[in-house]
């Protein structure tokens, strides 16, 4: 940590804040030039809030020369992280995964053509809701435990494995025979007491980026996952909130480097959910791919118009089917596979 003081600090200021920064364990360089005077933090002490050395008088600022977040940083695997499933499948490694499905699973009908044509087309993952949080209490809310043995059934049926969202700490246990990998969703993304009990799950955890919510604190929340000793965190940009009005949301593809830079963790891209509109699903899936995503994460529906949820955002499956072909295309520009 860099403390630097303002110009007309005193003598006791600056050790007021030597002090501060022994007692929580850094060892402290001082430089002190003809008007300002530098304190230098060096070493790794648990927990401080950088804030507090913000607001002590005499500090003109503070910041951080090291990431907050250990488990989720580069340096922990520098190598990368690789997430292996039960059918070969790798998140992370160089082939580009495709997760597909409709937004809820509301029929064994739908579900089932759903998996069939994904499948088909080359997706690995068949995603579905079961359970929804939804804005408006009177929306659909999805099937429950119902639509979790439909999901579990035409996956295997069609060779997929399961992605599907988790919305509280009780529907872990009940979740875990019937899917591959638990989703956090963006309005989750925050709830720290869930992000716990997932750690303690040990099946792979997908986090969802919050709708206002900045790298590092995407990053943090997947600390408390592994913090619980599960390192199977997959990250997912997903669009956030800006002054835009075009699109639901804003999707962020320069988080995709940004994170690969940071994190030794695989990221996803979500243009269902990054824009809200079925015509720029597309073109932003094209542009995840080429950003460096490890996966991508789309809706698709047989009948989109009708579907119970995010109707606009949905592809139909010959929409899914051409976007497959044209994303191979990118995918091997960048040397890579899907």
């Amino acid at each position: 940590m860099i403390v630097a003081m303002q110009d007309e600090a005193t003598e006791q200021h600056i050790q007021d804040v030597i002090e501060r920064m022994v007692e929580l364990g850094f060892n402290v360089h001082r430089t002190t030039g003809a008007e300002q005077t530098i304190l230098a933090g060096v070493g790794t002490p648990a927990h401080f809030d950088v804030v507090e050395f913000k607001v002590l008088p005499g500090v003109y600022d503070a910041y951080r020369i090291s990431s907050p977040y250990k488990l989720a940083g580069k340096n922990f695997r520098p190598e990368g992280t690789t997430i292996a499933f039960a059918n070969g499948v790798v998140v992370g490694g160089p082939e580009i995964v495709v997760m597909a499905g409709p937004c809820s699973v509301e029929s064994r009908e739908q579900i089932l053509l759903s998996a069939k044509l994904s499948a088909a087309a080359g997706a690995k993952f068949l995603r579905g809701g079961a359970y929804k949080p939804r804005s408006s209490p009177y929306s659909f809310q999805g099937m429950g435990v119902d639509g979790l043995k439909l999901l579990r059934e035409v996956a295997d049926a069609t060779g997929l494995l399961v992605i599907t969202e988790v919305m509280e700490i009780s529907q872990i246990e009940v979740m875990i025979p019937y899917i591959d990998c638990f989703q956090v969703g963006a309005r989750n993304m925050q709830n720290f007491n869930l992000l716990r009990e997932l750690g303690q799950a040990r099946k792979p955890v997908l986090l969802k980026r919050g709708i206002a919510a900045t790298i590092e604190e995407l990053l943090l929340s997947s600390e408390y996952i592994m913090a619980g000793g599960n390192y199977d965190v997959i990250l997912c940009e997903r669009g956030i909130r800006t002054y835009e009005t075009s699109t639901r949301n804003t999707m962020d593809i320069a988080a995709i480097p940004v994170v690969h830079k940071l994190s030794h963790l695989p990221i996803v891209g979500d243009p269902s959910h990054g824009t809200g509109r079925r015509d720029m699903v597309p073109p932003m899936a094209k542009a995840a791919v080429a950003a460096g995503a490890d996966a991508i994460l789309v809706e698709v529906h047989p009948n989109a118009d009708k579907a119970v949820s995010d109707a606009a955002q949905t592809l139909y499956l010959d929409q899914f089917e051409k976007l497959m072909g044209e994303l191979r295309v990118i995918a091997a520009a960048v040397g890579r596979t899907l």
